[in-house]
């Protein structure tokens, strides 16, 4: 097959500059990125070789291996682990970042240097290389196959790939290094590297250089040596090797459980917010070993979903190594190792609650991934609803918790009420408040889109149910107002009741229902739904999924303490316009739904009436 030439699948020149010019504050991260490539390409056929033995046969002992010649300028970091194909070529590494793309260049594309801590969450790593290097060049056999391939580019937009003779299993990758990035060549400097950012790989890295060979790592795994024996740098260095991430780790975990089961932990919190922490997959990110021998990164049973924010390994000495992923999954023993992690996470989760400041950065991160688990997992529904946090209309731009909330109820209510939206701002002008507002009466302000369903799934919290304001009525005139109404002239008798008569006639089933409002102070109207109906955020939730086909009228809330109101009933039992009432009645169904986000059934009717009010107030 003759050489071919392709072209990366992304905005490569800009992500290339960026990674290459102004990312990293440091160069020498190159070389532990692909020595943390290098180290799980080794992992991976390591399991495999649990069923298919004959993949290692001819070369069983792991190991990274680097090789500096000073002469040409090169650098080799070289493994024999799984190995990559042709096909792999071009998707691991033609394919910049996968999915994360976009995001990665809307997260750096302004302001490079100040995002550094955000790159290894974008999976971008290799490309470190062409900080050092003028061209890079990939040599791979997979094991178990014939062929081999050479990938290489110079980082300006393409790359090639080509077959090449049959070389050793695993992936050599060569730099050839840029004349401002002799330092690498130095076999003390490479030392220092790999003892700072790389010393906690289990494997050995081996340094070949001038005839000699040798061993620049302690080659152990970290979560085995006890934890008094390591510092806080090497806690650092490995967690962004198993997360590969550039963050400082917010919690880390590390334990030994004895007993019927027996295994190791060493488990990792991050400090931000993964790229891919809400990709539909909901896949964590914690590596499985079985006696230190990895078996896999994708043991669905091992860590919940609303969990998958969480980083780092577990080691067991009970689990078989010859079994199959999906019996591994049903092994009861990791039900039970499941169980002890959750709890272990939930008590540390519990402890750093109590520092606001502190558990604050963290609900911000991962707070709407952590509720999932208040719908998922109803064992831990009471552990979890401690440790949420909720915007309110007493928090301002803090988060409450809700024993918080219960503590502050007003005399005599009976329930937690809420609100539901997609952005916090447009909730919290919400017109549904301002009753509540009026008379101090904390809302929960959500606005995560599980909220809808986990308030369904538990119903009340301390015996008191969860109640939405824009569902049912209001029932507000039992709490005193702490606002004192304005003084305006009286609405003539029986002229309320005939305007509602009159928006019932004229918006037919555009309404359900129209009443007076007991939760309005300073809005006109607004749309709630009916004690029967869905509430609204959940419908358009819904709706959006394509779960519900047809949206269900609302009830049209009027404030008879409105100068519009008061003027539209007092034009109703005089001798107004038909015409003119009907428009306006239109239109303040109109500006009820576009309040509540919700999009016009009739734009160009709603313009043509608007218009059509103008013209006439301003005729007069």
């Amino acid at each position: 097959m003759a050489e071919e030439s392709r072209a990366f699948q992304a905005e490569v020149t800009k992500l290339l500059s960026i990674v290459a010019n102004a990312l990293y504050s440091e160069r020498e991260v190159f070389l532990r990125e692909l020595i943390s490539n290098a180290s799980d390409a080794c992992d991976r056929l390591r399991y495999l070789s649990l069923t298919r033995p004959e993949l290692i046969a001819d070369d069983p002992e792991f190991r990274v291996v680097l090789t500096c010649d000073a002469a040409r300028r090169e650098l080799c970091v070289s493994d024999n682990g799984i190995g990559m194909n042709r096909d792999d070529l071009i998707d691991n590494l033609g394919t910049i970042a996968h999915s994360g793309t976009a995001a990665f260049l809307g997260e750096v594309g302004s302001d490079p240097r100040g995002s550094v801590n955000q790159i290894g969450q974008f999976g971008v790593g290799f490309y470190a290389a062409f900080m050092v290097a003028a061209k890079v060049e990939v040599e791979s056999r997979k094991a178990g196959e014939e062929g081999a391939w050479r990938w290489t580019s110079d980082g300006a937009g393409t790359f090639t790939v080509a077959p090449i003779g049959r070389v050793a299993r695993g992936t050599m990758v060569r730099l050839y290094l840029k004349e401002d990035a002799a330092e690498f060549l130095e076999p003390a400097r490479l030392g220092r590297i790999v003892k700072t950012y790389s010393d906690h790989i289990a494997l050995p890295i081996v340094l070949h250089h001038g005839g000699k060979r040798d061993t620049l790592n302690t080659a152990s795994a970290l979560w085995a040596r006890p934890r008094q024996e390591i510092t806080a740098e090497q806690y650092r260095e490995f967690y962004r090797h198993v997360g590969h991430a550039f963050d400082e780790p917010w919690l880390t975990l590390h334990g030994h459980a004895e007993g019927k089961i027996e295994y190791t932990y060493l488990l990792f919190v991050p400090a931000q917010r993964p790229f891919d922490l809400f990709e539909p997959a909901r896949r964590h990110r914690v590596k499985l070993y079985v006696k230190r021998v990895f078996i896999t990164d994708e043991c669905e049973d091992l860590i919940p979903p609303y969990l998958r924010f969480v980083r780092g390994v577990v080691d067991s000495q009970d689990l078989q190594l010859n079994v199959s992923r999906e019996v591994l999954q049903n092994n009861p023993l990791l039900a039970k190792i499941r169980g002890a992690l959750v709890k272990r996470l939930f008590a540390e989760l519990e402890k750093k609650a109590e520092a606001a400041t502190e558990y604050a950065t963290f609900w911000e991160n991962f707070g709407a991934v952590l509720k999932e688990g208040l719908y998922e997992d109803p064992e831990q529904r009471e552990t979890l609803l401690k440790l949420a946090r909720f915007r309110s209309t007493c928090s301002a731009d803090g988060w409450v918790s809700l024993a918080d909330y219960v503590g502050r109820l007003k005399e005599g209510q009976d329930a937690i009420y809420t609100i539901s939206g997609d952005h916090l701002e447009t909730v919290q002008r919400s017109p549904q408040l301002e009753g509540f507002r009026a008379r101090d009466i904390e809302v929960l302000l959500l606005t995560d889109p599980i909220d809808d369903f986990w308030i369904n799934a538990i119903g009340s919290y301390n015996e008191r149910p969860f109640r939405s304001i824009t569902r049912g009525a209001a029932d507000l005139e039992r709490f005193a107002s702490a606002v004192k109404p304005a003084t305006a002239p009286p609405v003539p008798e029986g002229s309320l009741g005939a305007l509602i008569a009159l928006l019932k006639l004229t918006l037919g089933d555009g309404v359900k229902d129209v009443r007076l409002s007991t939760r309005l102070t300073d809005s006109a109207v607004c749309l709630v739904a009916d004690e029967d109906q869905v509430d609204m955020h959940l419908e358009r939730v819904l709706s959006a999924h394509g779960q519900i086909k047809q949206r269900a009228p609302r009830v049209l809330e009027i404030n008879p303490a409105h100068d519009l109101i008061k003027a539209m009933a007092a034009r109703v039992v005089g001798a107004g316009s038909g015409v003119e009432l009907g428009d306006a009645a239109q239109l303040l169904l109109d500006q009820a739904r576009i309040v509540e986000g919700e999009p016009l059934a009739d734009a160009a009717g709603f313009a043509q009436r608007l218009a059509a009010v103008m013209t006439r107030a301003l005729a007069r």
